[in-house]
């Protein structure tokens, strides 16, 4: 999880607005769980398949010049993809950071990028302990972090001139992003409620050019700035307005954008909010549809809202069959004539976790009732002794459910959840009550069973 969030945090990519141009990829990624990968950019996603030995080649067309993921099913790393690339990647998908490599055409800059990768992470460590930093702690480490940065981007032949020109402006908008985070994650990690850091610490720049296109194409820092400073200006004075409501204020602000692929993130954004419960969802879908220009995310968000509507109370639930903690298989189907709530989570998951004690606390009060308490972990495969781990130490209660494909279960696919805790009650003869039920620490979630007829 914490590589996960640095990658999110760290990746610094170049790039140019190009006509299509085709570039090859070719190399081996070994021990790959699906003997696929994937690459993703802005508006991009391309699957390669495989040989069975991890090797592969391809030849495609890419619209823009600098920023694209590799990942496999457990992995992923920053990929810079530019006009002329021919690029050779190898890779042990069961060490994969440390085995990451390339050669040919593109080689430097993305060997770079791996480097600077570690650097940062190395020198970072600890979320919580980099951000609990007082201010002078904090702001040392940073300017160290940045010159650390500029050492290896200076000792680097870069062939790519558009590449080392942009690198460096994106040097600067990690520097930016971390004074912009402080404030926030300090008062988090440090436990401090209400925290504002002192008069002399450096602003943001507010000069800052905030709808580039280019840039945005170009730098993961920059992306996450504006998403920033989109997600405060939205977030103002928010509290007690709807969702509605919120969600036209976001649409009124994301129609003032300029950037066609910076409009087309926000609105990828906005589409989490059309899922089963949200009477509103298919007014938002269909704005969301007439503003972006993203053809597979249109696809994407069609299929997602054609399930949803179907995901109505009275009809029959989407089932399981996963294996259970106790040993063997439970499904949907063998608890038919008691209620079910059902809990979708991960160990990873933080909100999840918050959410166990009230969740035990219900199970307690509910025990012997015609209800049933069924978890289901969507951890990966990779963390299914994890996942026994934990329901172990902290003697979860219920059915504890492993699901068959974490993400991509059947199951979770026809909830379209995307998102994490997911919490769904369904009736005695296995129809849905909601497809988005209250959490075990709200209130409203005894009121609904009382209001079925738990008892």
């Amino acid at each position: 999880m914490k590589n996960t969030l640095y990658l999110l945090m760290l990746l610094v990519l170049s790039s140019f607005a190009l006509p299509a141009e085709t570039i090859t990829i070719s190399g081996k990624i070994s021990n790959t769980e699906e003997k696929k990968i994937k690459i993703k950019g802005e508006s991009f996603y391309k699957e390669i398949t495989l040989k069975s030995d991890g090797s592969f080649s391809e030849t495609f067309p890419i619209s823009y010049s600098g920023s694209y993921t590799l990942s496999t099913k457990n992995n992923r790393a920053a990929l810079y993809l530019a006009k002329g690339t021919k690029l050779n990647i190898t890779a042990d998908d069961a060490n994969f950071n440390p085995s990451l490599a390339f050669s040919g055409n593109g080689s430097v800059e993305n060997q770079y990028l791996v480097k600077k990768s570690q650097l940062v992470n190395s020198m970072l460590g600890n979320p919580q302990t980099f951000y609990s930093q007082d201010e002078t702690t904090y702001l040392n480490k940073n300017k160290a972090l940045k010159n650390a940065v500029l050492g290896l981007y200076n000792s680097t032949k870069f062939t790519d001139a558009g590449f080392k020109k942009n690198e460096q402006k994106s040097i600067d908008y990690f520097e930016q992003l971390l004074l912009l985070n402080y404030p926030a994650y300090h008062a988090h990690y440090a436990k401090k409620e209400n925290f504002k850091p002192s008069e002399s610490f450096p602003k943001f720049d507010t000069t800052l050019d905030m709808d580039s296109d280019t840039d945005f194409l170009f730098s993961n820092p920059y992306k996450q700035l504006i998403a920033a400073r989109f997600n405060q200006k939205v977030s103002e004075n928010s509290a007690n307005m709807t969702e509605k409501e919120l969600s036209d204020r976001i649409l009124t602000e994301i129609k003032k954008i300029k950037s066609p692929n910076i409009k087309n993130s926000f609105l990828q954004n906005l589409g989490y909010q059309i899922r089963a419960g949200n009477t509103e969802s298919e007014t938002l879908y269909k704005e969301i549809m007439a503003l972006s220009t993203d053809t597979k995310f249109k696809e994407d968000l069609t299929e997602k809202f054609n399930k949803i509507k179907g995901l109505i109370p009275g009809k029959p639930s989407p089932k399981f069959n996963y294996e259970n903690y106790k040993g063997g298989q439970t499904s949907l189907d063998n608890l038919k004539g008691k209620f079910v709530y059902i809990d979708v989570w991960a160990t990873w998951c933080g909100p999840c976790r918050q959410e166990i004690p009230h969740l035990q606390k219900v199970e307690e009060q509910y025990h012997g009732k015609n209800i049933e308490f069924v978890s289901i972990s969507i951890d990966a495969k990779k963390d299914y002794d994890k996942w026994k781990k934990l329901v172990d130490e902290k003697k979860l209660g219920g059915i504890q459910l492993f699901a068959d494909n974490d993400w991509s279960s059947q199951f979770i696919k026809e909830y379209g959840i995307e998102s994490i805790p997911r919490f769904i009650l369904v009736d005695p003869n296995g129809n849905i009550v909601t497809a988005d039920a209250p959490r075990p620490s709200d209130p409203q979630l005894t009121e609904l069973f009382t209001k079925q007829g738990v008892q």
